[in-house]
Order: C-alpha cells, then structure tokens, then sequence
C-alpha cells in the first residue's frame, strides 16, 4: 500500500508543537500552555509561529486578554486533538503489551447487565485471561444497539425488544422489574406478596431512567395502550440515584428487583412485584453477524455458560 503524499512540510509539523496549540486553545494563554507542555514561553513562541508557518494559516490572534483561536485554528485543533488521542492510544496499547495484554474486547452493556449479572463473570474470566482487556462502556439498551451497529463494540448485553438487524443474538440472563416506592407510601400497606398492576398506579408520579432505556419504554409503551399519560417527574441516569429520589418521597419507580436489592435492604423503601408481563426480561449478548474473532466469540461463550435463570 502506497503512503499518501503530502504538501505540508512534515519535518516543521511535530506533535509537540500540535499539543501546544491545543493547550492555547484550551487555556487563552501562551504562558499557561507553555507551562502544561512543560516548555520554556520563548520556545513556545516560536513553536507556536513555525507551526502557524508550516501549516500556511494564522491559528490565533495574539491580544493583551490573551489568544484568540482563529476560524482555521478550530479545525487544526480538533485534527490535533485526533492525532494526539491516536498517540495516547498507541501508548495505551503498547503499555498493555509490555504488562502482557495482547487483546482488547469492547463490551457494551445496559445498566441492568452490569448492576446484576456481569461484574462476577468478568472477574472469573480476567483470572483465566490475564492477556485479554475487556473495556466496559456502560449505557442504555437503545444506545449499546446503537454501539453494536456502528462497529464501536464487539459484544452488546441489553434487555432484548427492539429488532437487531445485522446482529446474531443469545439468551444470557432474565430479570424482574418491581416498584419500588417510599415507606410512607400508600402501597406500604398492602400485602407483600401482592403483584400489583402498573394501569392501577398510572396516575402516579414516576422517578425513571432515561428514554433508551428499555424500563422506561416498557413504561411508556404500556401508558400508550392505557390511553393515559405517564407522568415522569423526573429522568436519573443512575438505578442509585432513582432509590434516593423515590427515599425522598418524589416519586415511585420501577427498577430490576436484583440490582435495587441492596437499596431495599439500606434506605427507607419498600417494594412490590409488578403483575404485568413486560415486568419478566430477557437480557441477551450481541455481536455482529460478521464477527469471526476467536476471542470474542470465546468470551460470549463463557458468558452463555450458565444457562438463563428462570424467575421465581
């Protein structure tokens, strides 16, 4: 494969002067951007003009208040920023393979994934594959589909509904979601073994996780075939943070009954089981139809080994 030619002098084009700029811009001030990339202010003038020399365009207005980024310093800046993350990932990447890591896997799962299920899978995994990195990235259902297809994961955990075009798909956990409420709450008083329906508490005030969550789309989808309005008060990002709202008594909620459990058992809150159907999940594992890499495809069968827990 042929390098690409290039017009810029690439000799006058170093990465220093590259994260120099960036500091400029960050910072307003050569003196402060002379200090974070630990350069003396004289050299840091004159790296700042033979880079605005080699690169054909004035990056900043030099003012009494400081600097002031140019139009085409804007788009030098973010190609900088890109050409010193790929830096830093490269040292990444290289520190790992100096402590013995060959391999990294991007795993993107939803909350109710890692707060019920993964943390103690990963753990056993890393004892047998001290040379395999798993990167975790937390996020909504919605969003770690969305992972999945843009090829930013290998391996997508979520609460399965929607439809996954270009994916292969496998049953990995099930889950049951609960309302959790206040004890000073009016459901405080009914029995404990009582599952009660979400159309009989419609018109409450609702404490939720955020719209690509699947909890809050089950919600929402159900209000919709009731003909009534959800009334969300408020959207958290947390299932810790909901507990602490709904403690506060703002609202009531409904949360994966395993992963709220330690909530239930250290805050002022009481709990009842949902009789609806919806409130029965299935969690699956995704990868792209594509995926042919042994590593991953290992890792997924790892996670598949315990077969899904039937609720009780």
């Amino acid at each position: 494969m042929a390098l690409p030619r290039f017009t810029l002098n690439l000799a006058r084009l170093d990465l220093v002067s590259v994260r120099l700029a960036v500091a400029c811009a960050q910072t307003g001030s050569l003196t402060a951007a002379a200090r974070e990339c630990n350069l003396a202010l004289a050299a840091a003038s004159r790296r700042l003009k033979e880079l605005e020399l080699a690169l054909g365009v004035r990056l900043f207005e030099r003012r009494s208040s400081g600097l002031i980024p140019t139009t085409a310093a804007a788009h030098v800046i973010k190609r900088g920023l890109d050409m010193l993350g790929a830096v830093y990932e490269l040292e990444s990447t290289l520190a790992d393979l100096r402590d013995g890591i060959a391999r990294h896997v991007r795993l993107c799962a939803s909350s109710a994934a890692i707060n019920q299920f993964l943390p103690p899978l990963l753990a056993r995994w890393h004892t047998h594959h001290p040379q395999v990195q798993v990167e975790v990235e937390e996020q909504v259902s919605g969003l770690v589909l969305t992972r999945l297809q843009e090829g930013r994961a290998d391996i997508g955990v979520f609460v399965e509904g929607p439809p996954t075009p270009g994916l292969r798909t496998w049953p990995f956990r099930e889950d049951e979601l609960v309302l959790v409420f206040p004890c000073t709450h009016r459901l405080a008083a009914s029995p404990k073994r009582q599952a009660i329906a979400f159309a009989d508490l419609i018109d409450e005030q609702w404490i939720s996780l955020g719209s690509g969550a699947a909890l809050f789309q089950a919600q929402q989808q159900s209000a919709v075939l009731l003909g009534r309005p959800l009334k969300i008060r408020m959207q958290l990002r947390s299932f810790d943070a909901v507990c602490h709202m709904v403690e506060a008594d703002m609202g009531i909620a409904i949360l994966p009954k395993t992963a709220v459990m330690p909530s239930l058992q250290t805050m002022k809150l009481g709990w009842r089981r949902l009789a609806d159907p919806w409130a029965r999940r299935r969690i699956v594992l995704a990868t792209p139809s594509s995926q042919a890499d042994p590593v991953v495809l290992e890792l997924i069968e790892f996670l598949r080994e315990t077969a899904p827990e039937k609720l009780t």
